[in-house]
Formats: structure tokens, sequence, C-alpha cells
């Protein structure tokens, strides 16, 4: 792997809207050499052996928060996982008091996920770790953002003049806002569409065009990224029913045929099928869907090697 004269040694990872197209680039081409290790028979080496890494959770989590943990061990380092339900958070403890507490453990990086738009960056100013994001809010999630553009650029796909489609709860998505900032960042042409009840006041603010019909966005696009109905964040009465989002908004197969033949599409899951996602377009040859999956585990080994090492071991996993 090339050398770069870019480097986030020591650097807080809390969205991607604040770095470069180069630091970008940077974490994009890392990932490749990472997926490299997850292909091996033996997944470890030892580039971060001695390195502590706490995941930091305050909501559940599958994919976001085993993909760290795994990321971390294939890199050598040791994981710990902290859950909110069986933390001292239970007990009243303060978001403050947590972060000093396990950096006082000299840990040397948390990943952090919470439900507070801010969280992740009061806890960069208050602690010495790393800090990376794992989703604050309706805020930001660079790890998804990155391990999107990751997908999309494996799938053959480049970002600049692409016409890229971003369909359903925008309000409430962190990864819409990531996708939107990173995608618009790499020269694409960002559409979103859905209910008016799940879009920010500000949307056209981001550069965006807006649709109220799912089917303009669609007609054309090369990259569909479907976002999850989060239930668990909104207020009743942003739509009618469950079943009449998916006759209106729901991406079936008849509408995701007026995107390009070769488009890819995207959810960050947990899926709702039947809901913004019908069966079949989950399960679909051009469902990258999985792919996602994966590749999160390789853009994450990336973040942690970078912040971590600051690419200097970079021999250590030719």
């Amino acid at each position: 792997m090339a050398k770069s004269n870019v480097s986030l040694a020591g650097r807080d990872i809390l969205d991607i809207e604040s770095l470069s197209v180069e630091e970008v680039e940077l974490v994009l081409q890392t990932a490749v050499e990472m997926k490299k290790i997850m292909k091996r028979d033996i997944k470890k080496v030892p580039s971060l052996r001695g390195k502590s890494i706490i995941n930091l959770f305050y909501e559940p989590s599958t994919r976001t928060r085993t993909s760290f943990e795994l990321a971390g061990k294939y890199l050598g380092a040791d994981v710990v996982n902290i859950t909110t339900a069986s933390s001292s958070v239970v007990k009243g403890e303060c978001l403050r008091d947590t972060i000093l507490t396990v950096q006082a453990m000299e840990c040397d990086a948390v990943v952090m996920r919470h439900p507070i738009e801010g969280a992740a960056a009061y806890a960069a100013e208050i602690a010495d770790p790393v800090i990376i994001n794992a989703g604050d809010g309706a805020h930001a999630h660079p790890s998804q953002g990155f391990l999107d553009m990751f997908t999309i650029r494996e799938a053959g796909k480049d970002f600049k003049g692409l016409k890229m489609a971003i369909l359903g709860d925008v309000l409430y998505s962190r990864v819409a806002r990531t996708n939107i900032a990173a995608w618009k960042k790499m020269g694409a042409d960002v559409h979103v569409a859905g209910p008016m009840t799940l879009m920010p006041h500000d949307i056209e603010a981001l550069g965006v065009t807006v649709h109220t019909r799912v089917e303009d966005a669609l007609e054309g696009a090369d990259v569909v990224d479907i976002l999850r109905i989060q239930l668990e964040r909104q207020k009743s009465g942003l739509f009618p029913s469950p079943r009449e989002y998916a006759r209106i908004f729901g991406v079936n197969e008849k509408r995701l045929a007026l995107a390009k033949e070769d488009a890819i599409v995207l959810h960050p899951g947990p899926m709702n099928r039947g809901l913004e996602i019908s069966f079949e377009v989950g399960y679909c040859d051009q469902a990258k869907i999985r792919d996602e999956v994966q590749n999160g585990v390789a853009v994450r080994m990336a973040l942690l090697f970078l912040t971590l090492t600051g690419g200097k071991q970079i021999e250590t996993i030719d």
C-alpha cells in the first residue's frame, strides 16, 4: 500500500463533513488493505497490539458494535464492550463521569454511540483518548458513511456526477445526514424523497434536490439508499399507517426499475421488510446490504488503525 502524507494520528472521528477529501480517500484506501486481512485464514495482525479500545454504547446495536469489536481484535487490540444496561449509568452516573472513568483506565480509544446529538464531540472535548463517533442522535454516523462509500467504490462506481437517491426517514436519520455530506464532498448529485413530515425543515440548505415522490428521486439513479423507518425515535402521526407508507413510499421491484439497470441498493439495517423495503428488493442482485456489513468491519479497522498508529506500521499489513 502506498504511503500518504495525510495523517489521522490521534484524530477524533466525529463526522465526515470535517474531514478533507484526501483524508476520506486515505480511509477508503486503507480499508482495501484491511479487507484483505479479513479474507485470510488467520485474520489477526499485531498492528494494535498493546492498545485498548472501549466500545461505549448507550443505544442498542448489532452491526456497529460487533464490527468495531471484530475490527479491534483483528488488529490485535484488547476490546472491552460497555452497554448502559450493565453499567453505572443505570445508577445515575452522568456522561462526563463515565468518560473520565474509562479515561482513567488508560484506554487508547473510545467508540461511542449516544442518543443525544453532540455527545461524541463533548466526549472529545473532555477526554484524551481518541473518540470515534458510532452514532450520536440524528446527527452523524461517520463509519457508516465510510462503509457506504467503500461499498459504492467496490461496486465499480465513483461519485462525481452520479445521481444518488436517499429515501425515507431523513428527519431522524444520522445516516442520511452523513451520506449527504460525504457524497456531496465527493461530487455526487444527491436527491432525497419521503414524507414531508420526515424531512428536516432546512433539508434544501444541505444542497440536495428534494422530491415528494420517491419515483422522481429513483428515476435514473445510480445508487439507492433506503433508510430505516426509525419508529423508536418518532412520535405518532408522521404517516397514516405502515401499510400506507409501504404503498406510497416503500421501494419495491416496480419502483426500483426506475433507477438505472446497474444501480445498487444500500440500507443501513436493520431492515423493516415490507415497510421501507420489499422482501424482493432486500434480496435482489442489486442489493449490497450484506456487502455493507462486511465492509463495515474493514472500514472500522481502517479508522482504528489510522487514528491509533497514524499508518506508521503499514508494513505489518502488507
